[in-house]
């Protein structure tokens, strides 16, 4: 997206990638930045808290919570929340992550009341450490995890994307920064951001449009 920006504005974009605990850290510690992407969430409390404009927080993507096993591993049936609930059950060791794709992993856990069946097995990515880094190394048996991240990595099969009624996609948003020392052209590169143009860029990637 920010590629397909450069081309048709004067405009270079710099993006630092960073999970998103430690990005609205970051942000909330004021640290300089133009503008920040988050899970929408974590962008109200740093709105509310001041940290970035309000007024400038743009919708970007939806993104689908995806199951994820080993290359050539048997794939779990994820096609209803009973199947799904049967596939924690049967599982070892499962891999989640600090950000939304883990949230709704634990309220999933909490909602069925499989907290205490199900925590000696849950294995919550460290800092930085992709959940599909875990799947791979065969440190876990499932990973959860946002589509996007579990895409074309090597030694990973998706087997989906969990069913809207047991895990909704997670909004994406995006706002200008109260650090921001560009701030007009930061406006400018979200609502390119929210356009039609980057339709075809949230498609490769595993995501949807707001």
């Amino acid at each position: 997206m920010a590629r397909a920006y450069e081309s048709r504005f004067e405009n270079t974009v710099a993006i630092e990638s960073v999970g998103g605990i430690v990005a609205a850290r970051r942000i909330a510690q004021g640290e300089a930045f133009d503008f920040v992407v988050l899970a929408s969430n974590a962008l109200s409390a740093l709105a509310s808290a001041g940290h970035v404009d309000a007024r400038t927080c743009t919708p970007l993507a939806h993104s689908s919570v995806a199951v994820a096993v080993a290359t050539g591993s048997k794939h779990p049936d994820i096609a209803s929340e009973p199947a799904v609930r049967a596939m924690l059950l049967d599982a070892g060791r499962i891999g989640y992550s600090t950000g939304p794709s883990g949230d709704r992993l634990v309220a999933l856990v909490e909602r069925w009341g499989l907290s205490s069946v199900l925590a000696p097995r849950l294995v919550l990515a460290s800092a930085g450490v992709p959940v599909a880094a875990l799947v791979a190394r065969g440190d876990v048996e499932l990973g959860f995890q946002q589509l996007s991240e579990v895409t074309d990595v090597p030694g990973v099969d998706v087997v989906g994307v969990l069913p809207p009624s047991v895990a909704p996609p997670t909004l994406f948003a995006g706002a200008v920064c109260s650090s921001a020392r560009h701030a007009t052209a930061a406006r400018e590169l979200l609502a390119f951001f929210a356009s039609d143009a980057c339709t075809p860029a949230r498609h490769r990637n595993g995501m949807a449009p707001p």
